[in-house]
């Protein structure tokens, strides 16, 4: 006997069954889609100069310097922290020493 599989999410499930926040109504303290993605580019390793930028470009559909905009405000934002505490430490920790040197 064969069990079949559904295609898509079950029809109780509009959203495929996730319980992870997408920012909506359901979780207005969450953080955005737009918001995870920049902060798991963030986490990423960099093999060289210009493939940050190329995948800022190519997967977020947006340019750098708005990129930088949105993670500068979410090194702000305690919803960031709670979501990615060792990426936002860390950055903040970078933020603040580069503040120091100037």
């Amino acid at each position: 006997m064969t069990v079949h599989e559904p295609d898509g999410p079950e029809p109780d499930e509009p959203d495929g069954g996730t319980d992870e926040p997408d920012g909506g109504e359901d979780f207005p303290d969450a953080l955005s889609a737009r918001d995870r993605a920049v902060l798991a580019l963030e986490r990423r390793p960099w093999p060289g100069p210009g493939a940050k930028e190329r995948a800022i470009r190519e997967e977020l559909g947006m340019v750098p310097v708005r990129y930088y905009q949105i993670l500068n405000a979410l090194l702000d934002d305690t919803r960031a922290l709670a979501h990615d505490p060792i990426t936002v430490n860390r950055l903040r920790r970078v933020r603040e020493s580069r503040r120091d040197e100037r």
